[in-house]
This record gives C-alpha cells, structure tokens and sequence, in this order.
C-alpha cells in the first residue's frame, strides 16, 4: 500500500478541513438543534454554505453531480468532516443518507434515481432506510417481522421499524419487507403515502442526526411494484451492497470527531498548570495523550486498509467488521480519556467533548455492536481451521 496522499487529493483535504473551520464550526453553537439532530432549516443552511465550494454530496458518482470518491478518497474527505457534529450533515455524507446514494446508485433503475436520487444527491431531500425493528430484527435481519404480500400490480406493506434514523423529515424510505416464501426485499416508498406512520421520536444519546431517530408503523402501505428496489427477495443481498461501505464511511467520520476531541484535550493539557507545571507535563496526563494519538494512527491505518480493499474490488466484509470493531472501541477510549483529562470542563457544555462524548457512544452499537462482529468473525476463523 502507497499510504502518501495524492496531490489532487491533498488538495481537497486542505480544502475540507478550512471549509469546516471557517463555516461550520462558528454554527455548532446555533439555536436550531435539538436533542432529535439538527432542524430541517439548519440543515438547509448547513448545505446552502458547502454547495459553492463544491463539497456537497462528494461520494456521489460524477454522473450524479458528486466528486466520485474513492473509498480511500472518503476516508480522506470525511474525517475531514467529521471533525464537527455539523461537518457531515453540511456535506451531506451522514447516515443514513451516505448509504442510501450507494446502494441506490449500484441497484436502482434509472427512473428512480431520477425520482428519489437525483433530488438527494443535489442536498434538497432526505432518505431513511427502515430494516431494525423493536422485536430482534437488526443485528440479526433474519428475524424480520414486516410482511410485504402482492395484491394485484402492488405489495401491501405491514410492519413496525424503529431507531430508524432520519424519518422525520424524510422525502423518501427504504423498506426491507418479508415475503410469503420468506425472503426479503427491499422496497422504496415515499413517506407522504397512507400507511406510512411516524408513530414517535426515540430519545437517544447522540443528537447529531438530521431527523433524530423514530419508530414507525406500516398499515397496509400500498407500493407499486414499480417501486420495488431491485429483485424481488434479494433484499438480503443488497444490504450487503450497502452494508460494508456504509460501515467503513461511519468509522471516517467518527476518527474526525475523536481528533477534534484529542485535540481540545492537547491544547488544554498545554495551558492547564498544575501543581506547578503543564497539565500535560504529569505522567498521568501525558500517556493519555499518547495512547490516543496511537488509538488514532491505528483506526486510520485500519480504515484505509478496509477503504484500499473496496477500492481494489474486494467485498470487504471481514476487514469492515474488524475495522468497525477496532474503531469504534479505540474511539471510545479516545474521547474517554479526552473528557478525563479536561475534568470539569469535559463533562459540561464548555467545550465541545462532552457533546462528542455523547455522540460516540452509540457507535459499539450502530451497525452491528462489537459483540456481533466478533461472533461473525470468530465462525470465519473456525471455518477457516476446517478448511486446511
């Protein structure tokens, strides 16, 4: 691996990150959030300030009016975001809509990318992808409880999803639905049909998603069969199309929040004396501070390993899991240790960590907690042995 940056790219680094400096970070006070995300007019503003520089959507493919960025590319471009909670709204790389423009760019026709795509990639609507549900469907999308049953040229939808982040608000959703012969498919709708209830926000740690999380109901949701995404019961294998890079894209933006961390707890370290010197002078202080920038160096070196398989064509399913586990549980730590060391401060709303702190927990959980990753991993490892 050649881990040098590209000049192009370096170029478009620099860019991001004086663009979130000078933008964005001076709104992370803005009165127009809420415990539920940042509100629709907010995110508005946030978009409206990235789409002169040409940051908006950036992963988006060429033909779509993105930059088409490599995996590689991302991990650039969105740690660079992630270094505000606001970054990755502005630039419209956040869950649920990153993955979202993936999958819809491998697997939708023609007609719906002009439909729900085109408008999203442009930064003028929002998307959900509905697949958790309260009685075990999320790690496990096997036990899913949602029925999808054909009725003429349509499928009538019923079920309940929840932690569904971004559907309030949402112009459009992803439905994964079981069928009759019990696979799934997935199932684009707009959130305006009858049956499409947003039945109540969740109240969660994080507070950095556009729409919050909610719980939803469907009864008897009527969708075309034009409507379907992709084939009928290959829902399974589409979430996989999106499952490995949209991991990949969280564990980018989480690093950029965990550097920004790291870095409020350096400066303060620096300035804080204690007992006669520097903060960061005490042994206790200073070998936090190292552990964290060697937490940092090793989540980059394993995203950008993952992020070099994707690009080579790889399915990168293994390096994901191990990546998304190696990240999220380092990250923790960095952010733990950044609020131990800022003390009073780092447990208020003086300085942005508490909010990080918040924030970051829930990624050991998103996409899979560790434990599930492990799982996974450790039946590749015995299948492995048996194979030799």
């Amino acid at each position: 691996m050649d881990f040098s940056i590209p000049d192009d790219l370096q170029a478009l680094q620099i860019k991001t990150r004086r663009f979130i400096a000078d933008e964005i970070i001076p709104m992370e006070h803005d009165t127009r959030q809420s415990p539920h995300g940042p509100s629709a007019e907010l995110r508005q503003a946030l978009i409206e300030k990235a789409r002169p520089h040409g940051l908006l959507t950036p992963h988006a493919s060429i033909a779509m009016g993105g930059l088409g960025l490599s995996h590689i590319a991302k991990a650039i471009v969105f740690e660079e975001a992630g270094y505000s909670p606001l970054g990755p709204v502005a630039l419209n790389i956040h869950a649920p809509d990153e993955g979202n423009v993936h999958l819809m760019e491998v697997v939708a026709t023609e007609a719906q990318k002009a439909r729900w795509l085109a408008p999203m990639v442009q930064g003028l609507t929002r998307s959900c992808f509905a697949m958790s549900e309260p009685d075990g469907a999320g790690s496990d999308p096997q036990m899913l409880a949602t029925t999808a049953v054909r009725d003429g040229d349509d499928y009538v939808i019923n079920g309940r999803k929840w932690f569904i982040t971004g559907a309030d608000g949402a112009s459009y959703a992803i439905i994964m639905a079981k069928m009759e012969d019990g696979s799934a498919t997935m199932f684009l709708t707009d959130t305006d049909r009858a049956g499409f209830i947003v039945e109540r926000p969740m109240d969660s740690l994080d507070s950095c998603f556009a729409g919050g999380h909610q719980v939803l109901r469907f009864e008897n949701l009527r969708i075309p069969a034009t409507d379907v995404l992709g084939e009928i019961g290959k829902g399974f294998r589409y979430a996989q199309i999106r499952l490995a890079p949209a991991r990949l894209t969280h564990c980018m933006r989480w690093l950029g929040a965990a550097r920004r961390a790291h870095d409020v707890a350096c400066d303060y370290a620096r300035k804080r004396q204690s007992f006669g010197k520097a903060l960061g002078d005490h042994q206790g202080v200073g070998f936090m501070l190292a552990d964290n920038e060697m937490d940092l160096h090793t989540t980059r070196l394993a995203i950008w390993h993952c992020a070099d398989v994707l690009d080579r064509g790889g399915k990168g399913n293994v390096e994901s899991s191990m990546t998304k586990v190696v990240s999220s549980e380092a990250i923790w730590r960095v952010v733990d240790r950044c609020v131990q060391i800022l003390g009073g401060q780092g447990v208020t709303s003086e300085t942005i960590v508490e909010r990080i702190f918040r924030d970051v927990r829930a990624f050991r959980i998103y996409d899979g907690p560790s434990e599930v990753h492990r799982m996974s991993l450790a039946r590749k490892i015995m299948a492995r042995g048996q194979e030799l």
